[in-house]
């Protein structure tokens, strides 16, 4: 196997250069930048990738659960519930857990940053500072490590994505909601999420959703927006797209206990009238 370069001058004027890969005597493989997608998907796949995900939200809201059931996994077996006086006394912690996992040979190492303490407070004025602080910091810290000279081994730990957690028990968003998406949407993505989604009927979500959204136009907050497809996209991916873009914000229901559903084991919820997988809504 060889790469030859194969170059061409038209009196000085011109000069072009084709690289082609030689694997055999007839067969050749073009290897030049048009085929530098292929060649960086490769080297990611072989190399992994690095996801940092954020939680945030008030207590009880079912942000571990959740995380497990997304991941199937479990990041959070030496969590402790607080009692009601040491819930008065809580300040905000940033707390990071990280995990390998690996699908079909891609490699994903995924941090998950926890925000204890965030909303529990009888006074919450600005308690998403440390927050804003720690997504701040670790921006400023992959700065510095990629102006450096020695960029080959740079742990990326910026903050990708932020799900924050909607108690599905009020009206719409709360006070420490918006001040919270208002103080992180310039720094993050923020995926908005009604928690705890079997708590209500299928009409009660649509009306929560429809308020939330209202709600977020209003403040002029800005959430994360998928993408728009291309135009040669297969009609099926269209249509799954916009499903997405209209589901938004997204009603969950996570569960750590395993149940057996139409005759596989799944994480869902047992009632007795039925089970309820753990999944994103799109009602």
């Amino acid at each position: 196997m060889c790469a030859l370069p194969h170059t061409t001058a038209n009196a000085g004027t011109h000069l072009s250069s084709t690289p082609w890969l030689c694997l055999g005597d007839h067969e050749k493989q073009y290897v030049g930048f048009a085929t530098l997608p292929n060649q960086v998907h490769r080297k990611s796949v072989k190399k992994g990738f690095d996801f940092t995900l954020m939680v945030a939200g008030e207590s009880g809201l079912g942000k571990s659960t959740l995380v497990n059931s997304l991941f199937l996994t479990d990041m959070y077996k030496d969590s402790k519930l607080l009692n009601a006086e040491e819930r008065i006394n809580q300040t905000v912690e940033i707390v990071k857990h990280t995990v390998d996992i690996e699908e079909k040979g891609v490699k994903l190492k995924l941090t998950i940053v926890d925000t204890p303490g965030f909303g529990d407070a009888v006074n919450n004025t600005e308690c998403w500072k440390p927050i804003t602080d720690y997504i701040d910091q670790q921006f400023e810290q992959y700065f510095r490590d990629e102006s450096g000279l020695n960029r080959k081994n740079i742990q990326d730990n910026r903050v990708h994505c932020c799900l924050y957690f909607i108690s599905p028990f009020g009206h719409g968003l709360r006070p420490v909601d918006v001040e919270f998406m208002k103080a992180l949407h310039e720094k993050v993505n923020i995926v908005p999420l009604i928690a705890k989604a079997d708590c209500l009927i299928p009409s009660e979500i649509r009306k929560l959703k429809e308020r939330i959204r209202e709600e977020i136009d209003k403040f002029g907050i800005k959430v994360y927006q998928f993408p728009e497809c291309d135009s040669d996209e297969d009609e099926e991916f269209k249509q799954q797209d916009r499903e997405l873009k209209e589901s938004a914000p997204f009603a969950v229901i996570g569960s750590n206990t395993v149940v057996e559903a139409k005759g596989q084991r799944v994480r869902g919820r047992l009632y007795p009238w039925g089970i309820v997988e753990g999944k994103c809504s799109a009602m």
